[in-house]
C-alpha cells in the first residue's frame, strides 16, 4: 500500500484521542509516526527516528514511539530506556504482532489504536499518575509523517 493511501485511510482523532487517553492513565509519552517511503528494517527505522522526533526528551525517559511504514508493509515499537527497563523481552514485538493482525485485515486505525492502548496499559503500570500532581504533555500528540 502506498503511504498516502494508507495515511487518507486513518482516523487521526481516534488515533489522537487514545493517545491522549493513554497519558492521561501514565506519566508517560507515545507517539505514532509514519514513514514516508520504503523502509528496509522498521526497527532500525524506529531506533533512528526516536531521537529525531524528541523521544528522549521526556523526563523520566519513558516515551514510546510507534513507527508504520506501510509502503514497507511493516511497523515497529521502540520505548526510551526507562520504560523499557520495565518491560517483559517480548513486550514490544507482541504489540506489534497484535498490529500487523489488524493491518492484515485492512484495519489499520483499529490496530494503531490497539498498540497505542497496550503500550498505555504498560505506562501506566510503571508510571503511573501521582494524585495531585499535574503532568505535562513533554511531546505532541499528533501523529508525525516524513
Amino acid at each position: 500500500m502506498k503511504a498516502g493511501a494508507f495515511v487518507g485511510s486513518l482516523d487521526d482523532e481516534r488515533i489522537v484521542a487514545a493517545i491522549g487517553d493513554a497519558e492521561r492513565r501514565s506519566r508517560g509519552e507515545v507517539r505514532v509516526h509514519v514513514a514516508d517511503g520504503p523502509v528496509e528494517d522498521a526497527g532500525a527505522a524506529a531506533r533512528a527516528d526516536f531521537p529525531r522526533l524528541g523521544m528522549t526528551r521526556t523526563a523520566e525517559r519513558n516515551g514510546v514511539l510507534i513507527l508504520v511504514a506501510p509502503e514497507s508493509r511493516c511497523c515497529a515499537v521502540v520505548g526510551d530506556e526507562g520504560i523499557d527497563r520495565h518491560c517483559d523481552p517480548g513486550f514490544w514485538k507482541a504489540v506489534v504482532e497484535a498490529m500487523r493482525e489488524d493491518f492484515q485485515a485492512d484495519r489499520f486505525t483499529d490496530g494503531i489504536v490497539a498498540a497505542v492502548t497496550m503500550v498505555g496499559d504498560e505506562l501506566a503500570r510503571h508510571f503511573p499518575r501521582r494524585p495531585g500532581e499535574t503532568d505535562e504533555n513533554e511531546l505532541p500528540d499528533g501523529i508525525s509523517r516524513g
